[in-house]
Protein backbone atom coordinates (compact mmCIF):
# COMPACT_ATOMS: atom_id res chain seq x y z
CA UNK A 1 0.00 0.00 0.00
CA UNK A 2 1.25 3.33 -1.18
CA UNK A 3 0.59 5.81 1.68
CA UNK A 4 -0.27 9.19 0.76
CA UNK A 5 -0.37 12.43 2.49
CA UNK A 6 -1.70 15.54 0.62
CA UNK A 7 -0.39 19.38 0.84
CA UNK A 8 -3.25 21.09 -1.23
CA UNK A 9 -4.88 24.68 0.36
CA UNK A 10 -7.86 24.46 -1.61
CA UNK A 11 -10.81 22.34 0.01
CA UNK A 12 -12.38 21.50 -3.47
CA UNK A 13 -9.14 20.02 -5.10
CA UNK A 14 -7.70 18.79 -2.19
CA UNK A 15 -10.95 16.74 -1.66
CA UNK A 16 -11.14 15.57 -4.78
CA UNK A 17 -7.77 14.46 -5.11
CA UNK A 18 -8.02 12.30 -1.96
CA UNK A 19 -11.42 10.99 -3.26
CA UNK A 20 -10.09 10.15 -6.35
CA UNK A 21 -6.78 8.18 -4.88
CA UNK A 22 -8.71 6.11 -2.33
CA UNK A 23 -10.41 4.70 -4.90
CA UNK A 24 -6.98 3.01 -5.89
CA UNK A 25 -6.28 -0.27 -4.53
CA UNK A 26 -2.82 -0.11 -3.69
CA UNK A 27 -3.39 4.18 -2.58
CA UNK A 28 -4.30 4.97 0.90
CA UNK A 29 -4.28 8.78 1.74
CA UNK A 30 -3.36 8.79 5.45
CA UNK A 31 -3.42 12.56 5.91
CA UNK A 32 -4.24 16.31 4.45
CA UNK A 33 -2.83 19.24 4.57
CA UNK A 34 -3.61 23.17 4.26
CA UNK A 35 -0.84 24.86 4.27
CA UNK A 36 2.52 24.34 4.22
CA UNK A 37 3.60 24.03 7.83
CA UNK A 38 1.07 21.76 8.52
CA UNK A 39 2.20 19.84 5.29
CA UNK A 40 5.50 19.00 7.29
CA UNK A 41 4.06 18.13 10.47
CA UNK A 42 1.91 15.82 9.24
CA UNK A 43 4.38 14.26 7.44
CA UNK A 44 7.02 14.14 9.98
CA UNK A 45 3.89 12.54 12.41
CA UNK A 46 2.40 9.79 9.71
CA UNK A 47 5.42 9.01 7.56
CA UNK A 48 3.99 8.59 4.50
CA UNK A 49 5.82 7.14 1.41
CA UNK A 50 4.39 10.04 -1.09
CA UNK A 51 3.52 13.58 -0.29
CA UNK A 52 1.65 15.22 -3.09
CA UNK A 53 2.35 19.28 -2.70
CA UNK A 54 1.11 22.22 -4.28
CA UNK A 55 3.86 24.93 -4.93
CA UNK A 56 1.61 28.32 -3.96
CA UNK A 57 0.05 27.52 -0.23
CA UNK A 58 -0.26 29.60 2.82
CA UNK A 59 2.43 29.93 5.36
CA UNK A 60 5.45 27.48 3.09
CA UNK A 61 5.58 27.08 0.02
CA UNK A 62 5.69 23.53 -1.76
CA UNK A 63 9.50 24.12 -2.46
CA UNK A 64 9.79 25.60 1.24
CA UNK A 65 8.21 22.12 2.37
CA UNK A 66 9.86 19.67 -0.61
CA UNK A 67 13.30 21.22 1.25
CA UNK A 68 12.73 20.35 4.62
CA UNK A 69 11.57 16.54 3.83
CA UNK A 70 14.22 15.78 1.58
CA UNK A 71 16.20 17.19 4.64
CA UNK A 72 14.32 15.79 7.50
CA UNK A 73 12.08 12.68 5.76
CA UNK A 74 14.33 11.64 2.68
CA UNK A 75 12.26 8.26 2.43
CA UNK A 76 9.20 10.36 1.53
CA UNK A 77 8.86 11.23 -2.27
CA UNK A 78 7.81 14.90 -3.07
CA UNK A 79 5.83 14.95 -6.02
CA UNK A 80 5.13 18.41 -6.99
CA UNK A 81 0.95 18.93 -8.27
CA UNK A 82 0.47 22.61 -10.07
CA UNK A 83 -1.29 24.69 -11.88
CA UNK A 84 2.19 26.12 -12.58
CA UNK A 85 3.97 25.29 -16.05
CA UNK A 86 6.96 27.31 -15.22
CA UNK A 87 10.63 26.32 -15.82
CA UNK A 88 12.15 28.32 -12.94
CA UNK A 89 10.09 26.20 -10.35
CA UNK A 90 10.54 22.92 -12.13
CA UNK A 91 14.50 23.80 -11.86
CA UNK A 92 14.10 24.77 -7.98
CA UNK A 93 12.13 21.62 -7.16
CA UNK A 94 14.67 18.99 -7.93
CA UNK A 95 17.31 20.99 -7.14
CA UNK A 96 15.28 20.97 -3.54
CA UNK A 97 14.40 17.04 -3.66
CA UNK A 98 11.48 16.58 -5.81
CA UNK A 99 11.09 13.37 -7.31
CA UNK A 100 8.24 14.26 -9.61
CA UNK A 101 6.28 17.24 -11.29
CA UNK A 102 3.21 16.92 -12.29
CA UNK A 103 0.69 19.58 -13.95
CA UNK A 104 -3.09 19.80 -12.12
CA UNK A 105 -4.67 19.76 -15.72
CA UNK A 106 -2.95 15.77 -16.08
CA UNK A 107 -5.52 13.14 -16.08
CA UNK A 108 -5.92 11.32 -12.91
CA UNK A 109 -4.80 7.79 -14.32
CA UNK A 110 -1.35 9.98 -15.30
CA UNK A 111 -1.17 11.38 -11.36
CA UNK A 112 -1.72 7.42 -10.08
CA UNK A 113 1.22 6.31 -12.61
CA UNK A 114 3.17 8.90 -11.42
CA UNK A 115 2.50 8.21 -7.57
CA UNK A 116 4.08 4.81 -8.35
CA UNK A 117 7.02 5.97 -10.38
CA UNK A 118 7.98 8.17 -7.71
CA UNK A 119 7.25 5.46 -4.90
CA UNK A 120 9.32 2.56 -7.00
CA UNK A 121 12.20 5.35 -6.84
CA UNK A 122 11.81 6.78 -10.47
CA UNK A 123 11.28 10.56 -11.40
CA UNK A 124 8.60 11.93 -12.92
CA UNK A 125 8.58 15.21 -15.16
CA UNK A 126 6.07 17.10 -17.69
CA UNK A 127 9.00 16.46 -21.19
CA UNK A 128 7.73 19.91 -22.29
CA UNK A 129 8.88 21.71 -19.18
CA UNK A 130 11.55 19.95 -19.08
CA UNK A 131 12.50 20.98 -22.40
CA UNK A 132 11.35 24.74 -21.35
CA UNK A 133 13.40 24.57 -17.90
CA UNK A 134 16.96 23.31 -20.09
CA UNK A 135 16.39 26.46 -22.67
CA UNK A 136 14.98 28.91 -19.88
CA UNK A 137 18.46 28.75 -17.80
CA UNK A 138 18.33 31.72 -15.26
CA UNK A 139 21.35 34.00 -15.92
CA UNK A 140 21.41 35.86 -12.84
CA UNK A 141 24.20 35.21 -9.62
CA UNK A 142 23.03 34.30 -6.48
CA UNK A 143 23.67 38.25 -5.36
CA UNK A 144 21.50 39.09 -8.30
CA UNK A 145 18.86 37.19 -7.52
CA UNK A 146 18.88 37.74 -3.69
CA UNK A 147 19.00 41.39 -4.61
CA UNK A 148 15.31 40.99 -6.69
CA UNK A 149 13.73 38.60 -4.02
CA UNK A 150 14.16 41.68 -1.56
CA UNK A 151 12.64 44.12 -4.37
CA UNK A 152 10.07 42.08 -4.90
CA UNK A 153 9.46 42.59 -1.10
CA UNK A 154 9.84 46.33 -1.98
CA UNK A 155 12.80 46.81 -0.39
CA UNK A 156 14.14 49.95 -1.05
CA UNK A 157 17.83 51.01 -2.69
CA UNK A 158 19.31 52.01 0.57
CA UNK A 159 17.38 49.77 2.18
CA UNK A 160 18.96 46.92 -0.03
CA UNK A 161 22.57 48.31 0.90
CA UNK A 162 22.27 48.21 4.44
CA UNK A 163 20.73 44.49 4.32
CA UNK A 164 23.30 43.21 1.92
CA UNK A 165 25.81 45.08 3.28
CA UNK A 166 26.66 47.09 -0.10
CA UNK A 167 27.10 50.43 -1.11
CA UNK A 168 24.21 51.79 -2.91
CA UNK A 169 26.26 52.87 -5.63
CA UNK A 170 27.21 49.05 -6.15
CA UNK A 171 23.74 48.05 -5.62
CA UNK A 172 22.84 50.56 -8.63
CA UNK A 173 25.31 48.80 -10.90
CA UNK A 174 23.86 45.41 -9.76
CA UNK A 175 20.35 46.00 -11.21
CA UNK A 176 22.18 47.37 -14.03
CA UNK A 177 23.58 44.17 -14.86
CA UNK A 178 20.41 42.46 -13.57
CA UNK A 179 18.10 44.68 -16.75
CA UNK A 180 21.59 43.72 -18.98
CA UNK A 181 21.16 40.11 -18.21
CA UNK A 182 17.73 40.01 -18.38
CA UNK A 183 16.93 42.48 -21.26
CA UNK A 184 14.15 44.80 -19.12
CA UNK A 185 14.39 48.26 -19.02
CA UNK A 186 13.08 48.69 -15.33
CA UNK A 187 13.31 47.32 -11.91
CA UNK A 188 9.53 46.45 -11.62
CA UNK A 189 9.79 44.81 -15.33
CA UNK A 190 12.87 42.60 -14.13
CA UNK A 191 10.85 41.39 -10.65
CA UNK A 192 7.94 40.52 -13.05
CA UNK A 193 10.40 38.35 -15.40
CA UNK A 194 11.70 36.52 -12.43
CA UNK A 195 7.92 35.74 -11.09
CA UNK A 196 6.77 34.57 -14.60
CA UNK A 197 9.74 32.34 -14.55
CA UNK A 198 9.53 30.81 -11.28
CA UNK A 199 12.80 31.93 -10.22
CA UNK A 200 11.70 33.68 -7.22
Amino acid sequence: MIRICIAEDQALVRGALAALLDLQEDIEVVAQATDGQEAIDLCLEHKPDVALVDIEMPVLSGLDVTQVLSERLPSCAVLIVTTFARPGYLQRAMTFGAKGYVLKDAEIDDLVKAIRIVHAGGTVMDPTLMREAWQAQNPLSQREMELLRRAREGTSTKDLARLLFLSEGTVRNYWSDILSKLHVSSRQEAIQLAIDKGWV
